[in-house]
């Protein structure tokens, strides 16, 4: 074997080593996010987290997610929207970034480009203005799904905008919120991520003397209806997504209050 064939082989051999070893680093941070994402409950109250149809549990800093692959998003994302939370602090918006900690793999935020459909934020970015970090972990693509411009703009954002009222009223309130998917649904991009025709949102005021639930669902469309007309129970919900919400709670109570389609206690003046 000459001198110069030798020294080919010893260079493709570094070649392959460097490779090699850059593959196990991405792929140990790889797991090592989606172990920190299993275990991560920081501002996430674990007590009102949902069931999960999927088995894909994501915990981020600011809320928790279940994963549904067939979808390429999440079924729902649910978070606790404090009093303290609330801020004005104007952060640039970052890109969206693809969600490491989704085992199966995130839906890249690629799937949305010329798609006529908005990136619409289930936890939004203003719930999460109280820190750069949160605010940022807003744009990961198992956060977004998509939304029509008039509809993530006008009802969607009406219906933030009131939730946040009511963490400042209340001093807090736990959301879960997402798409429903189910039915024959519209896709988008090559990974085929689904357009939900329904999207929902659950919340309960949590407190030992006057605990109370209210949930809604909207059409994919904007609307100049009230928001209050949207109101529906628990119950329907639960029956559309086949979701499991706030079943920690005393089952006398849980039944009481997911039946329940008034909106009696939740202002809206």
């Amino acid at each position: 074997m000459s001198r110069h064939t030798l020294y080919s082989i010893i260079a493709l051999l570094i070649v392959f080593g460097v490779q090699g070893y850059d593959y196990y680093l991405d792929l140990k941070l790889k797991n090592d996010i989606v172990h920190e994402g299993e275990t991560l409950k920081k501002d996430t109250n674990a007590f009102f987290l949902p069931t999960s149809t999927t088995g894909q549990v994501v915990h981020h800093e600011g809320y928790s997610l279940s994963y549904s692959e067939s979808h390429e998003q999440a079924e729902w994302v649910a978070y606790e929207l404090k009093k303290s939370h609330l801020s004005k602090n104007n952060f640039k918006r970052p890109y969206f970034e693809i969600d490491k900690a989704v085992k199966t793999g995130a839906a890249s935020w690629r799937n949305y480009k010329k798609s006529g459909y908005n990136r619409g934020h289930l936890c939004p970015a203003g719930d999460r203005r109280y820190s750069k970090y949160a605010y940022d972990e807003t744009f990961l693509t198992s956060n977004i799904t998509p939304q029509k411009q008039a509809f993530n703009a006008g009802i969607w954002n009406s219906l933030e905008q009131r939730i946040r009222y009511w963490a400042r009223k209340y001093d807090g309130v736990f959301v879960v919120t997402g798409g429903v998917l189910k039915g024959d649904l519209k896709t988008i991009g090559e990974e085929e991520v689904s357009v939900p025709n329904y999207f929902y949102k659950v919340l309960i005021d949590y407190n030992k003397n006057n605990t109370k639930m209210i949930a809604f669902l909207l059409p994919h469309e904007n609307s100049d209806r009230p928001l209050y007309e949207f109101v529906v129970s628990v119950d329907k919900i639960e029956a559309l997504t086949g979701i499991d919400f706030f079943h920690e709670l005393d089952d006398v109570l849980e039944d009481k209050l997911e039946a329940s389609s008034s909106s009696k206690g939740w202002s809206f003046n």
